[in-house]
């Protein structure tokens, strides 16, 4: 007993011991610091376009730059109205290379990451290296020769010269093949099989459920890109009305210098060309945390 009774105050200073919080190292302080100036400094930009775009002509030029001004709505109702509307019509042009673009590039990648995937061909392992490649490769390196391709098929200036060159995209490839590979089961595939489902059966009953939180990720990547895209549309096109909007806000910059009234509605511009990629975000996101719970619970 007496040993007993010794032994207690021992056990209890052990468990308080274990359960008492350690101190947080210096490193995570470095590292919470360098995050969020990367932060301040990638939203420093974005903040000087929203208090910017408040800003009338005279308030763009004379105010502080972090200071809101008076002229939003005004800037609204004349980045609307400007040309007949060609805002609206630059808009709807980058929903349409942006949309049905990316919608294609994600099916694309997805039937071609699958198949690498998941199947046994000659050349697979080269097909993938130069996928590889690919990535590697800078986009601006191949806007010339497609600008070449497509004067020589006749389709230079038309909206098909903007759209076909996005509808291969090597990171989505490389994308799609890594989450097929570890979330598509081949037993699944090989029960299909025995049960009578072809090929193309079990790639739309089957794969596509499975892959959807890859193909969203691979959308979002392909539809912001798509969106922010400048060279190749300004390359290939010719006509203002088949402007997306980094072409069309790019020609008001341009066209600024000789009318500044021009500055406040290309800022305003670009503001509002911001809400989409917004709305994306806030639409798609659910997909990806249902990817993070399906994830935990196969862990």
């Amino acid at each position: 007993m007496t040993t007993l009774v010794e032994r207690r105050p021992a056990s209890r200073v052990t468990l308080e011991s274990s359960i008492a919080p350690k101190p947080r190292r210096p490193r995570s302080f470095l590292a919470t610091a360098v995050l969020l100036l990367g932060a301040i400094y990638c939203l420093i930009p974005v903040v000087w376009v929203l208090i910017a775009s408040t800003k009338s002509n005279t308030e763009l030029f004379t105010t502080f730059t972090f200071v809101p001004g008076s002229g939003l709505l005004d800037n609204l109702s004349d980045l609307f109205s400007y040309g007949g509307g060609q805002f609206g019509l630059w808009a709807g042009n980058s929903l349409i290379f942006a949309g049905v673009g990316a919608l294609l590039s994600t099916l694309i990648s997805t039937m071609a990451g699958f198949a690498l995937a998941k199947y046994e061909f000659p050349g697979r392992q080269v097909w993938f290296y130069a996928i590889l490649a690919g990535v590697l490769l800078p986009g601006i390196t191949l806007a010339i020769p497609q600008y070449l391709l497509m004067s020589q098929v006749g389709l230079a200036g038309t909206y098909w010269s903007v759209l076909l060159p996005v509808l291969i995209s090597p990171f989505g490839i490389f994308l799609a093949r890594v989450y097929a590979a570890s979330a598509v089961p081949s037993e699944t595939m090989e029960a299909a099989r025995i049960d009578g489902a072809g090929d193309f059966r079990i790639f739309r009953s089957i794969v596509l459920p499975m892959m959807v939180p890859g193909m969203v990720t691979i959308f979002l990547l392909q539809f912001v890109g798509i969106w922010n895209n400048f060279l190749l549309p300004f390359i290939m096109l010719s006509d203002e009305r088949m402007y997306p909007l980094t072409v069309g806000l790019y020609t008001l910059l341009s066209k600024g210098s000789g009318t500044p009234s021009l500055y406040s509605l290309a800022i305003i511009g670009a503001a509002v060309s911001i809400i989409p990629l917004i709305i994306m975000m806030l639409v798609l996101q659910r997909y990806w945390r249902l990817d993070l719970v399906s994830g935990g619970l196969k862990g």
